[in-house]
C-alpha cells in the first residue's frame, strides 16, 4: 500500500490478495534464503507467473532485508529497479523475469528441473492468476512437470475469481479448479479461505509430504483484501488510481485489521 500509494496508481487487487501467501512463504520458515547473498547455491526461489502482482513481492523482499524499504517508493518510477513487473536482473530477491502471462510457471518448471539437474535440493514456489490460467501455455507447462514428476515444484494459483475484463466465470469459467490439475497429474490441494495464514501453511506442509509429484495450492482469496475500496472495487481493482484520501484510509482499516 506505500508503495502503490506514493505512485497513485498501481495493481492493488492482485497484490493484496497474495499478501498473506507471501507472509508466509518469506516469514513462515518455508524458504531456505539468505537476504545477504541473494544468489546463494541451492537457495528456494520463488517465480511470480502473475507479473503484476510485483509491488507485494518488493514489499515482502524490503521486510526480509533484500533492500531498503526505503526504495519501495521508487516503484515503477524512470530508473528504478521496481518495476511494475518483476525483473531478475534488476532486483535484489527476484528469481525470474516475468509479465507475460502463462510464461512464469513454465519458467518454474524449468527452474526446478534445473535443481534437479544440479542435486541442490531446491524448492521452487510459483504463482499463478486465475485469468492467467486460461493461457494454454499453463497446461503444456503442467503436462510437462508432471511428465517429470517434479515434487520440488509447489505451485499457487490465486483464485480470486475475477481478471482485468470481468469474473473468470463470464469470461472462461475454470471450474473445477482442483479437479483440472489432478487429470494432469499433479497433487491439488485446495484452501477455502486463502487468506488465512494458518490454512496457507498446512497446505504447503501437505504439498512436501507428497513425494512423487508436483503440487497445485488452489488459493480462494478475495481480490484487494484488507481495503474496503479495493474489495468493492472488484475488476477494478486490477490496475486502479488510489487517491491520497484512499491511501491513508487503506494504512488505518490495515492497522484495525493487522491481528486477523
Amino acid at each position: 500500500i506505500d508503495a502503490i500509494g506514493a505512485l497513485g496508481v498501481g495493481h492493488i487487487g492482485g497484490c493484496l490478495s497474495l499478501a498473506d501467501l507471501l507472509a508466509v512463504l518469506y516469514f513462515g520458515g518455508h524458504m531456505r534464503i539468505d537476504p545477504a547473498n541473494p544468489k546463494m547455491a541451492g537457495r528456494d526461489r520463488l517465480v511470480m507467473s502473475k507479473g503484476h502482482a510485483g509491488p507485494a513481492v518488493y514489499a515482502a523482499l524490503a521486510e526480509k532485508g533484500f533492500f531498503p524499504a526505503e526504495l519501495l517508493a521508487t516503484l515503477n518510477r524512470p530508473g528504478t529497479n521496481l518495476p511494475s513487473h518483476c525483473d531478475m536482473n534488476r532486483t535484489p530477491g527476484i528469481d525470474m523475469t516475468t509479465g507475460s502471462l502463462g510464461q512464469g510457471i513454465s519458467c518454474a518448471v524449468g527452474v526446478a528441473l534445473g535443481s534437479r539437474l544440479r542435486g541442490d535440493g531446491a524448492t521452487v514456489f510459483a504463482v499463478v492468476g486465475d485469468g492467467e490460467s486460461q493461457e494454454g501455455q499453463v497446461w503444456e507447462a503442467a503436462m510437462y512437470a508432471a511428465h517429470l514428476r517434479l515434487s520440488r515444484l509447489i505451485a499457487f494459483t490465486d483464485y480470486n475469481r475475477m481478471q482485468i475484463d470481468g469474473s473468470t466465470n463470464e469470461i472462461n469459467s475454470l471450474d473445477e479448479l482442483p479437479a483440472k490439475w489432478t487429470a494432469f497429474g499433479w497433487n491439488a490441494v485446495n484452501v477455502d479461505d486463502g487468506n488465512d495464514v494458518g490454512q496457507i501453511h498446512h497446505a504447503i506442509l501437505d504439498a512436501r509430504s507428497c513425494p512423487d509429484k508436483p503440487s497445485m495450492i488452489v488459493l480462494n482469496t478475495v481480490k484487494g483484501k484488507g481495503v474496503s475500496f479495493a474489495e468493492k472495487a472488484g475488476c477494478g481493482s486490477h490496475n486502479m488510481p488510489v487517491t491520497p484520501e484512499q491511501y491513508k484510509e487503506a494504512l488505518a482499516e490495515l492497522a484495525r485489521g493487522g491481528d486477523r
